[in-house]
């Protein structure tokens, strides 16, 4: 393989995935409060996960969680609580 040494090696696949996924959490996290964010952490590590967030015109963001096999989930609020019975449905 000569002249390789030089060249960096394009990125695998898997990758490029991590990158992408790297990059759609801090979109989502982006704007969450302080205690939002404290809060994320920590069901994190219960593994549940920020599939999306709800941003109403002159509102807080609406951070919605899954638990890990998607059989529940819960609004996280502004102040950091978490909310398992929000004022609205999710489409399954």
């Amino acid at each position: 393989m000569r002249g390789m040494e030089n060249k960096e090696r394009p990125p695998s696949a898997r990758e490029r995935r991590k990158a992408q996924q790297q990059e759609d959490d801090a979109r989502l996290k982006a704007g969450l409060t302080p205690a939002q964010l404290a809060t994320l952490h920590t069901m994190e590590q219960f593994r549940w996960t920020l599939r999306f967030v709800r941003r109403p015109m002159f509102l807080q963001p609406v951070a919605v969680l899954f638990n890990r096999d998607d059989s529940r989930y819960a609004v996280l609020e502004a102040d950091g609580s978490i909310n398992e019975s929000p004022d609205f449905k999710i489409r399954t």
